[in-house]
């Protein structure tokens, strides 16, 4: 009474129509995985929250990189800056500059040999503990400066 649809061939053996079962019950398998898929809120959303995830860990991985570059520009900058700086002195400002640091390094040798003779013995052992600490850790000490350098310009711009 019912008829097969016309674009699919009746079975012509009992083999080729459980064959024919088999294929359409794949089918109608994958459909219900698919419109499960579709009807899951929970997945979707997680899904959706990895992809933000890994979008913003490459953004982040692109201005990171966008900072290190403007760092070294800026730090170029500067030296150049510098140099054009100490060229343009005159030569007595640069031989008082000179007198100037010589001092202040006499000084600074005065007061560390004063701090040697004056401070209690505990204070001196903290007081190389973090200085050595500072040696050992001055890639990070030096791009935490950096760092802040950056964010301290970018403000002052926007400000």
């Amino acid at each position: 009474m019912t008829q097969p649809p016309h674009d699919e061939p009746t079975a012509s053996s009992p083999e080729e129509l459980r064959e024919q079962v088999e294929q359409a019950r794949t089918e109608l398998g994958q459909t219900v995985e698919a419109l499960t898929a579709k009807t899951d809120v929970k997945a979707r959303a997680q899904d959706k929250a990895a992809e933000a995830k890994e979008q913003a860990a490459a953004k982040a991985g692109e201005l990171k990189e966008q900072a290190a570059l403007k760092a070294g520009e800026l730090k170029a900058k500067a030296a150049d800056l510098a140099h054009q700086a100490r060229e343009k002195l005159p030569e007595p400002v640069k031989d008082k500059a000179a007198q100037a640091a010589g001092q202040a390094r006499a000084t600074a040798a005065q007061a560390g040999q004063l701090w040697q003779e004056k401070a209690p013995e505990p204070v001196r052992q903290k007081t190389a503990q973090g200085a050595q600490l500072a040696r050992n850790n001055r890639k990070v000490l030096l791009a935490a400066a950096g760092l802040a350098a950056v964010v301290w310009l970018a403000c002052r711009r926007k400000g």
